[in-house]
């Protein structure tokens, strides 16, 4: 391409009634046809008056282009000389060694490689993951579980305290967070714990992370090796599973029952590095680990120094009972470390959670967050803090568990009503979700496709399970965010989706004959 050629080329794709500027228009298309080859390395660009004029617009937007081309490295400008193209081609040595062969040590002349697109780009461990996951694309709505009803949150009063905050721009509090956290906030959340669920620690042990995802994969991070083994119960939660195994765990799926969890002989022969546990409120089941279970656990635990991870996710909401003890209170060997969020009290979007480490481990941990994700949210955390020692914490809590239980009646009755005692309620006994069971013989993945295609979000409790046949089949119904008049419709539309791909004709008519009377 000529300098003529380039001028009329040019011409012919500059948008003159475009919103982009023309500097950037020239720019982006002289790029194209060097990196193209449509200007071969040595072309002698035009004078930039020249190729203004040619393109009637002013020649210090050419100049601005030439100057850009410069700085980046397409062309060459010589004093006296003029502008040329540069040889940005890539270097033949290193294409041609990317085309060498392996086997044979031979050089391919021919087409490069093709880019691997997809899982094919992936590692081992990356392809478990993404084909294990269980995030979903919806986070919101009927029946989803473990998500609390953020349109409840005292929005006023956070904006109110965090506006406090911003007006006085304290610059301790837009630096990274030091020490594990904001100190004020890790002496309320102290305080806090100690009442509502029995922890034994001091401000010092506990640091501040994002979430429960984050204060697990810190501990694994710091406490494992890859090919290390760790116990979780069966089933578990998606998340927590992925977290171990993306960082080179091996997975000892334990079976839980009525008391919780219950690790077999052969468990038992083999101790793991570490084991995660959710004894207030078995995730997703929803039983409580029994007393004698827990303390054969810790003795268990200070035997082989195995480290218990206690995944306290939202024990705050009980119906019927105060708030169980923590199985970290009754540790006296230090190999508990318990971790916690902020989210599913106030709104998972906040991303505060906490881990409390064993005093010997306070250091460690400390470092450990700092230098894997340089911590940073102090304004968040002081606005937290302040929530707390104004007393909004507790009345926030106190509220939601209220309304979160007359929900959970409502869903409750709507079973009911719909199937009687056919298919079992699990798990209804706290949290935000309840298990509804299925028929042995039934799918429950297909179940919860079939609900996400009418609208309604339910998660398939075979995902918890790690094998094939998991031992349950059943549905994760979440009702903690779905407004109070919303329920009975929502369910009525997941009821018929299970009569019609769970329940066989006769069950249907039968539902359908209870339902109208």
């Amino acid at each position: 391409m000529d300098t003529v050629i380039l001028s009329d080329w040019l011409s012919a794709r500059l948008d003159r009634a475009a919103a982009e500027p023309s500097y950037r228009q020239v720019l982006r298309l002289m790029q194209q046809a060097i990196l193209t080859g449509q200007l071969p390395p040595g072309t002698k660009l035009p004078s930039s008056r020249t190729l203004a004029g040619d393109l009637l617009i002013a020649r210090n937007t050419v100049l601005r282009v030439y100057d850009q081309l410069t700085a980046e490295g397409y062309v060459i400008s010589t004093m006296g000389s003029g502008t040329y193209v540069a040889d940005t081609r890539p270097d033949s040595v290193a294409v041609n060694a990317r085309r060498a062969s392996p086997a044979s040590g031979s050089i391919d002349k021919g087409a490069p490689t093709p880019i691997r697109r997809e899982h094919g780009d992936l590692s081992s461990r990356g392809r478990r993951l993404i084909g294990q996951a269980g995030v979903s694309p919806k986070q919101w709505g009927a029946f989803m579980p473990g998500v609390p009803d953020v349109a409840e949150f005292p929005a006023r009063t956070w904006s109110r305290l965090q506006a406090k905050l911003w007006k006085e721009a304290n610059p301790d509090l837009l630096t990274y967070a030091p020490g594990g956290g904001y100190r004020p906030l890790r002496r309320a959340l102290s305080d806090y714990l100690r009442v509502a669920r029995s922890v034994n620690c001091t401000p010092d042990q506990i640091i501040i992370t994002t979430g429960i995802h984050q204060s697990i994969d810190l501990a694994v991070r710091l406490l494992t090796d890859v090919g290390d083994r760790a116990w979780v119960e069966e089933p578990c939660y998606w998340g927590a599973r992925s977290v171990l195994q993306s960082s080179g765990i091996k997975l000892v799926p334990v079976p839980v029952d009525d008391e919780g969890l219950n690790p077999r002989e052969q468990d038992l022969q083999n101790p793991p590095r570490l084991a995660l546990v959710t004894p207030s409120h078995q995730y997703p089941l929803g039983m409580v680990m029994s007393l004698a279970r827990r303390r054969t656990l810790l003795e268990y635990a200070r035997q082989h120094k195995v480290w218990i991870i206690e995944d306290d996710y939202d024990s705050e909401f009980r119906y019927g009972s105060h708030p169980l003890a923590s199985l970290q209170g009754l540790d006296e060997a230090g190999q508990v470390i318990y971790v916690g969020s902020l989210g599913k009290m106030l709104f998972p979007g906040l991303r505060i959670g906490y881990m409390i480490a064993p005093e010997h481990l306070v250091d460690t941990f400390r470092t450990g967050v700092a230098e894997l994700y340089r911590e940073g949210q102090l304004m968040q955390q002081a606005v937290m803090t302040d929530f707390i020692m104004d007393g909004h914490l507790t009345s926030h809590v106190r509220r939601m568990r209220a309304l979160y239980g007359e929900r959970r009646q409502i869903l409750i009755d709507a079973i009911t009503a719909r199937f009687g005692n056919e298919l079992p309620v699990m798990g209804d006994e706290a949290g935000l979700h309840l298990v509804l069971g299925l028929p042995d013989h039934a799918n429950d993945r297909e179940v919860a496709a079939a609900a996400y295609d009418a609208g309604v979000i339910v998660r398939a409790l075979a995902a918890y399970y790690s094998g094939e046949t998991p031992a349950r089949r059943g549905l994760l119904l979440g009702y903690a965010c779905v407004p109070n008049a919303q329920i009975g419709p929502a369910f009525d539309t997941l009821a018929r989706v299970i009569e019609q791909t769970a329940l066989g004709a006769s069950t249907r008519t039968t539902g359908q004959r209870r339902h109208a009377t």
